[in-house]
């Protein structure tokens, strides 16, 4: 960033000798002495307030200094200068971040949850992203040409690749999403096929999110939410997941539902017998008890 910086301005570093301090350049000491000078013990509510105080300090106490080395007047020595300056660049210094990515095999690099066309860089090379307030480039990792520009994405899921240049060739990695797709079952393998044929490469993502709901829902569950997908025309992952989770929660409401409907006790039947009948069995058979004599003999 700092070599950018000198660029955009055009101008060259000029770094102090080391263990050479008196060839070190004073304008450090600006810093220091507007904090410790003009800044100090005062507290501002706004930027805009803080700004406006230090043009008025600027202009009116610090220009017209007498400078505690040199023994001249600021203003002075800055008049002297200024024949020699150049007038800053229209545009100002824009800031940035670099950062190594893969190219995926959709031709793009994942940035920020966002796929970006990386052409002409292959597949499985690493490039350096510049990444902008609004925007970021693409630049080859080596070199540090310029490959690509892109407009910084507003939400994240976003694909910036042109129709053109979606690959629709089915790579090793499509064949490995389609075999755990067909260990599901029918309906997700022709599903996940479908996405493929739509979308590309790029839509692998999808089918990765399909295939992998194996690691929390029952594959049972999954292939019937891929069949009403298919029904109904749906191409999306989290659609296809919504179904899922609500095909489960159906499932789990049945288990928990108590049965309905049982049968009521049968009162009358040519087996049963009558009340009375089990009323004289049961006092006859008490008479025969008190008869019997103890087989521990009489304890009276």
């Amino acid at each position: 960033m700092y070599a950018a910086m000198l660029a955009h301005y055009g101008v060259v570093a000029d770094p102090a000798r080391v263990r050479d301090p008196n060839r070190k350049g004073t304008v450090e000491n600006a810093i220091q002495h507007t904090q410790g000078t003009a800044l100090k013990g005062r507290r501002f509510e706004s930027l805009e307030e803080q700004n406006a105080f230090l043009d008025q300090w600027e202009s009116n106490w610090a220009a017209r200094r007498i400078h505690g080395s040199t023994r001249r007047q600021v203003q002075a020595m800055f008049e002297e200068e200024r024949p020699h300056l150049r007038a800053l660049p229209a545009r100002n210094f824009e800031y940035f971040t670099d950062k190594v990515y893969t190219v995926c095999d959709d031709t793009c690099v994942r940035v920020d949850h966002s796929s970006y066309a990386a052409r002409p860089a292959p597949i499985g090379s690493q490039v350096l992203v510049r990444k902008f307030a609004r925007r970021l480039e693409i630049r080859n990792r080596q070199t540090q040409a310029l490959l690509r520009t892109h407009i910084l994405a507003d939400r994240p899921g976003t694909v910036v690749l042109p129709q053109d240049e979606r690959p629709f060739n089915p790579s090793r990695e499509t064949r490995r999403i389609l075999a755990q797709a067909r260990t599901i079952g029918p309906s997700a393998e022709r599903l996940c096929q479908r996405l493929f044929d739509t979308e590309g490469r790029i839509g692998q993502r999808k089918l990765w999110g399909i295939v992998g709901l194996v690691r929390r829902y029952p594959r049972r569950l999954i292939e019937s939410a891929c069949e009403i997908a298919m029904r109904e025309g749906v191409a999306s992952y989290k659609q296809v997941k919504a179904l899922t989770e609500r095909l489960l929660e159906q499932a789990l409401a049945e288990l928990d539902t108590p049965i309905q409907g049982e049968l009521p006790l049968t009162q009358e039947h040519h087996l049963i017998r009558d009340g009375d009948d089990y009323a004289d069995l049961f006092t006859l058979g008490a008479k025969h008890s008190a008869a019997m004599p103890s087989p521990h003999g009489d304890l009276s």
